[in-house]
């Protein structure tokens, strides 16, 4: 049994530029979560434009795959741009959680994160399209660094800009069983909680609820006094 929990705060900034959403499929479930580029202007604009976009052609064709899902959101998004003149705004990062009986995979592009934890432990996670994990990739620097570089928020790839080959990452198949986990989350929330404390969290989490509240906490206490930016998630266990 699948069950879920989803948070979307706007932390210190006056508006939320994350978006999620659930669609709820016979034979599989999909969760999405896109983070508007604040940067870029209509950023709150572009995350509710392509999740809901998805939302809607999964609604109206159960059959259809994630892939051609991301590249016409992408596709639309670039129309939508032209139409209100705002070809140099209007960018989000995507994250797809597809799970079906008793497998799952997940596609991304931008910073937006989703962590696999099996039986309870971190696993793995969807790599960064961004100049730190770039770094992190070539050695230059460490993997722990990425969360405070000071080019964190500088990505090579989101959706909205123009695409000469597709940019979305697409995992392998992943074969899920009891006491697996996924967690989708926007960097203001991974940013602030390390996968260590992830993985604690949910070792005393009942339900998907206990543990987005838990690590919620933990966003807050290490956000203090701080510009919080927005922090989303979408806890799913299996």
């Amino acid at each position: 049994m699948i069950t879920y929990s989803i948070l979307s705060d706007k932390g210190k900034r006056k508006i939320n530029e994350d978006y999620a959403g659930v669609v709820e499929l016979p034979g599989r479930s999909v969760f999405l979560l896109a983070d508007g580029l604040g940067g870029h202007g209509n950023g709150d604009y572009a995350s509710r434009f392509v999740v809901e976009h998805i939302r809607q052609l999964l609604l109206k064709n159960p059959e259809i795959g994630m892939e051609e899902c991301i590249q016409d959101s992408q596709d639309r998004l670039l129309e939508e741009q032209k139409r209100l003149k705002a070809e140099n705004s209007m960018k989000t990062t995507i994250t797809a959680l597809e799970v079906c009986e008793k497998s799952a995979r997940f596609l991304h592009v931008g910073d937006s994160r989703i962590y696999y934890f099996r039986k309870n432990k971190y696993y793995s996670r969807s790599l960064d399209h961004s100049v730190p994990q770039m770094l992190c990739m070539s050695g230059r620097i460490r993997e722990k660094d990425i969360r405070r570089h000071e080019d964190r928020s500088k990505l090579i790839k989101v959706m909205g800009m123009i695409w000469n080959a597709p940019k979305y990452e697409v995992s392998e198949t992943i074969n899920i069983g009891k006491k697996d986990a996924f967690l989708l989350c926007s960097d203001g929330f991974w940013e602030l909680v390390e996968e260590k404390t992830m993985s604690k969290l949910l070792k005393k989490a009942a339900t998907p609820e206990e543990w987005l509240s838990a690590m919620e906490r933990e966003v807050l206490r290490n956000g203090a006094g701080t510009n919080m930016d927005n922090y989303s998630a979408i806890a799913v266990m299996i």
